[in-house]
């Protein structure tokens, strides 16, 4: 079962073309696409007055300061009048029910399905997305259908799936949809899973870690360089992030995209290894995962199985618990073993749980505690 609510597709040649060069700095204006209306004017939570015409975003570090008329760098939130308001509340672009592990959540109900949304925009420029076509466009670029985060939930419901995911595009740029959705859920059981690149400042983070119960980050790399240069943010919010959920008790896992040349040297992966063991602990999930070449870095080449079953290694040695390969279809580390018989106790076929060897909370074989959440 899937809805797929983007009905106008437009090529990477048409997209670069018509936006030019994504932006640096600044608040933005935007010259070009069908007049937006949403379905109601949602103001934003997170912002505040400079003056009586500007404001500044406190949503994500990048704190745009927002002149009357303009928008931040998400190109999501505009100034009217003084005032900050989200263009896309309600305004789901993609709709789709998809298996948990694609997230990939692999410590999160296996073998569940899960309702996932997005909306327009994000606040990085990440030159390897895989859904630029969401996470790159404006509100004006892409068509959406207005979903009341009731409509969300009741979706979910008849559905029969367990979980909701905010997913594809970026939950920081809607989270005032997300957070409402995640209450709305709440009350009907069913649970919030989050996929964020983790670009959040600390009081929005916090407020969404009060009604979400997984949250996955993308650690994009771990150099500021990489961030700079590559996704148009830096290193150390992310980190602070992590360490903010991890300190709200919030289910988190990590994936690590490796892109050959970039972010997959040796030193690289052992540092960041060593910093989660230290700072989040050994039994934190780290998904290791494949890129392939797409959007702007089409001249890389897919990466190397080798290097992932190096980094695989390394990361173990450091003393992680649970590593896992990703985009590697069949790979004997996609599945997950036991940190204390080393008996398989989830086996994985893609997106495919074959077998479960979890009973409440612990290995079938052994006993031995498996963090995660289990239950649906």
């Amino acid at each position: 079962m899937k809805e797929v609510i983007r009905t106008t597709p437009f090529s990477r040649r048409t997209f670069l073309k018509t936006t030019g060069a994504i932006i640096a700095s600044g608040a933005v204006e935007i010259p070009f696409g069908r007049a937006f209306a949403a379905k109601k004017d949602f103001e934003a939570r997170y912002y505040e007055n400079i003056n009586k015409t500007t404001v500044r975003c406190l949503l994500c570090p990048k704190g745009c300061v927002i002149p009357e008329g303009k928008r931040g760098q998400c190109r999501v939130r505009e100034n009217r009048k003084g005032k900050l308001f989200t263009l896309t509340y309600g305004q789901v672009c993609s709709l789709h029910i998809d298996p948990i592990e694609k997230k990939p959540f692999f410590h999160v109900m296996p073998g569940t399905k899960s309702l996932s949304l997005s909306t327009a925009g994000c606040n990085f420029i990440c030159k390897f997305c895989q859904n630029w076509q969401i996470s790159q466009s404006t509100p004006e670029m892409i068509e959406t259908r207005f979903r009341s985060p009731e409509q969300i939930v009741n979706r979910a419901v008849s559905a029969e799936v367990p979980s909701v995911s905010f997913t594809y595009g970026e939950p920081v740029i809607f989270i005032e949809y997300a957070q409402d959705i995640a209450k709305e859920a709440a009350a009907k059981g069913i649970k919030s899973c989050v996929v964020t690149n983790g670009y959040y400042r600390e009081k929005p983070l916090e407020d969404l870690c009060r009604v979400v119960d997984a949250i996955k980050i993308d650690l994009k790399a771990f150099t500021n360089k990489y961030y700079r240069d590559i996704c148009g943010g830096e290193l150390n919010p992310v980190l602070n992030s992590i360490l903010k959920i991890h300190s709200e008790g919030i289910w988190l896992e990590i994936v690590y995209l490796m892109l050959p040349t970039l972010n997959d040297s040796p030193d690289e992966i052992r540092k960041m290894a060593r910093w989660l063991v230290k700072n989040v602990g050994s039994d934190i999930p780290l998904h290791l995962s494949r890129f392939f070449p797409q959007y702007k870095l089409r001249n890389l080449p897919p990466t190397p199985i080798s290097s992932l079953e190096r980094a695989y290694k390394i990361c173990r040695e450091e003393g992680l618990k649970f590593v896992y390969i990703g985009n590697v279809p069949s790979h004997r580390t996609e599945n997950t073993f036991c940190p204390g018989c080393s008996k398989m106790i989830i086996e994985r076929r893609g997106y495919n749980i074959t077998n479960i060897h979890i009973k409440n909370g612990r290995c079938a074989f052994c006993g031995e505690p498996v963090p995660g959440l289990w239950e649906a």
